[in-house]
């Protein structure tokens, strides 16, 4: 039996105390090898989730000579990413860094330019993926249960999040879902077809519907709103031997056999199709997705290539479709992405 290599713990930092960044801070704090470095946010710590006052710094320049991070959650505004990331790579720190990667393709480009350059491990946060509903509706859709696919359909809708300033529902929560989309399905989206709303007077859309085909065939929908009274989260996967439903909100996931079904025409007549079959509600360990995405990103800058984190590649192909959506809502087309996962 080979030695335990013991590791001195990592340092880490949060920038944003914001809706997720303190979420993020939390985590730090309490996490086994990991030394909480200290959190920025210029409007200091409003939710109180930093123990010791001490530790939160106004600005990254307060930070980085005082707690010098080993790594640091990116959760500011999307529009600073590419600037916290300028500054933070070139200091050698690794990045976690919040969904979207960045504003716009060209922005989520230079993201990856610069950590590349600065040989930093980096990542994206799309915590979505460790929720354990989806984790393992996708392990069990790409094992086959569902037989070959038919479509995959997105639900995540609720009443507008006042922490949303800088951009609207397509970059903000659509993200999520078309990356969603590509992961479970486990091919690029072909093409794509959308519709969005502006009801809320502000600059930035507010509902969008998107349907489209991935490289694979297989079809999907997804509809975003900030409008809706009630929250719902939810995945759909259907395919030749039943549906599989993931609740995201409650972490539940159910599977929905076909029956059997029997025809009395003759074989030229007979119409194929299905009756209801027998539901089965998985039971499911429930770990907080934040820190399984932490543990998988700690893993990640600590060496194991096989960790399972989102890449940079992965954040600017998300980017890309959302982009995708927004020129196919404006112009009335259907729009083919061009998915570009190079650079990461």
């Amino acid at each position: 039996m080979g030695a335990t290599i013991d590791r001195p713990p990592l340092r880490g930092a949060v920038l944003g105390l914001g809706m997720m960044g303190r979420h993020h801070a939390r985590l730090l704090q309490g996490t086994p090898g990991v030394v909480f470095a200290g959190a920025v946010d210029p409007e200091g710590d409003r939710y109180g989730a930093v123990a010791d006052a001490a530790l939160v710094f106004s600005s990254i320049d307060a930070l980085m000579p005082a707690a010098r991070p080993d790594f640091v959650v990116v959760a500011v505004p999307t529009e600073d990413h590419v600037e916290t990331v300028r500054a933070l790579a070139s200091a050698g720190v690794h990045l976690l860094i919040e969904k979207p990667l960045a504003a716009t393709v060209e922005e989520a480009r230079e993201i990856i330019g610069l950590c590349g350059s600065a040989g930093v491990r980096a990542a994206v946060g799309f915590v979505e993926r460790c929720n354990p509903a989806l984790a393992e509706l996708r392990r069990r859709t790409q094992g086959g249960q569902l037989g070959e696919l038919f479509l995959i359909a997105t639900e995540r809708v609720g009443p507008f999040p006042n922490r949303v300033r800088d951009v609207g529902v397509v970059k903000d929560l659509a993200t999520h879902d078309l990356d969603l989309v590509r992961w479970i399905g486990g091919s690029r989206i072909a093409r794509l077809a959308a519709q969005t709303q502006h009801r809320m007077g502000r600059e930035h859309e507010d509902l969008v519907l998107v349907t489209g085909r991935l490289e694979s065939s297989v079809s999907f929908n997804t509809i975003v709103d900030w409008l809706s009274p009630a929250k719902v989260r939810t995945t759909r996967v259907l395919g030749e031997r039943g549906m599989l439903v993931a609740d995201t909100l409650t972490a539940d996931l159910t599977f929905y056999a076909n029956g059997e079904t029997s025809s009395e025409w003759s074989a030229s007549q007979a119409l194929r199709g299905v009756s209801e079959g027998d539901a089965t509600r998985y039971a499911l360990a429930r770990r907080e997705p934040l820190l399984v995405e932490l543990e998988a990103f700690l893993a990640f800058i600590a060496g194991d290539d096989d960790a399972h984190v989102v890449s940079l590649a992965e954040g600017l192909e998300a980017a890309v479709y959302a982009d995708a959506v927004l020129d196919a809502a404006s112009s009335g087309e259907t729009v083919r992405p061009v998915a570009e996962t190079t650079g990461g």
